[in-house]
């Protein structure tokens, strides 16, 4: 292994510096994966990390597992590893937290490069397969270096914070969409939940509401008993007064006038001997028009 590069004035580069500052340059390769290593540069470090990978492929061919195809976007901002089909990004190393880019002049296709993780600060050692332009790539990445290098002078040291501060946003960004992904899921499972709880169980019979009239009231029913309300002061209602089942009233609640249960003080003697002739005559049995009428049940005569 070799160092990838050293800064030199009369370096020529690959790349014009505008390819690199505004844009980046695209490399297909394969991704043998990243480990974690105890140093963060170093030629053996990366050795040991290189045969530990390839071990792992070698372990992933027999099992059936393909190496997975990469793009790499080399640009004075970082080191971006996509997905070849979805281009979604695997891994933004950013170029102030690479510390060590190297080629294996043995093995043209092998190039490694050592990124500090943002999130645990571990030292991590990216390797690739990248079909005989691992020294193409290892340049490339030096001359984004080199021109990053210059930007920080000219700056003053404030685009490199300037860069820290999107990165921060853009992985605050990242979590932030995770998070509402989350609660998305969560809300849509409330949801089918409460459709569930309402859906009746097979074969139960719905309970109808009592059919009400046009006034939106609730039919009287005869044979519905009636149950006391209870006062507004506490107290019980007091108790229904019932009326013997012989007295009869009429319409008004006036009991019907009977003469023949009308004492004799009642009425004037003239009247009340009348009325005891017309009693004594009904009981005796009246003839009209041939007619007979008896108020006498075992009388058969009709």
């Amino acid at each position: 292994m070799n160092r990838a590069f050293n800064r030199k004035k009369d370096k020529s580069w690959m790349h014009t510096p505008e390819a690199l500052a505004k844009h980046y340059i695209p490399y297909n390769v394969k991704f043998l994966g990243n480990t974690e290593v105890e140093a963060p540069k170093g030629t053996e470090v990366v050795k040991d990390a290189v045969r530990k990978l390839k071990f792992q492929r070698h372990i992933k061919k027999s099992e059936g597992q393909k190496t997975p195809k990469v793009e790499l976007q080399i640009s004075i901002y970082g080191v971006k590893v996509l997905d070849l089909k979805t281009k979604e990004v695997l891994h933004n190393c950013q170029l102030h937290r690479i510390s060590f880019c190297a080629d294996d002049k043995t093995d043209k296709r092998i190039f490694t490069f050592i990124c500090k993780d943002s999130e645990s600060n571990k030292h991590l050692c990216y390797v690739f397969d990248s079909e005989k332009c691992a020294e193409e790539i290892t340049l490339t990445i030096g001359q984004a270096f080199d021109l990053a290098y210059k930007k920080f002078l000219e700056s003053g040291g404030k685009d490199v914070e300037t860069r820290k501060q999107i990165g921060t946003l853009q992985k605050r960004i990242q979590e932030l969409e995770s998070e509402n992904c989350e609660l998305k899921k969560q809300l849509q499972d409330l949801e089918e939940q409460l459709m569930i709880a309402h859906v009746p169980p097979a074969g139960s019979i719905p309970m109808k509401p009592d059919s009400t009239d046009v006034f939106d009231m609730v039919p009287f029913s005869a044979v519905t008993p009636l149950v006391p309300v209870p006062a507004s002061n506490g107290c019980p209602p007091p108790p229904p007064t019932t009326l013997p089942p012989d007295i009869r009233k009429d319409l008004f609640g006036a009991e019907p006038f009977d003469p023949f249960t009308c004492g004799a003080a009642d009425f004037p003697p003239d009247i009340q001997s009348k009325l005891d002739e017309m009693q004594e005559g009904f009981k005796m049995g009246l003839t009209l028009e041939g007619t007979v009428f008896s108020l006498d049940p075992l009388d058969s005569r009709c």
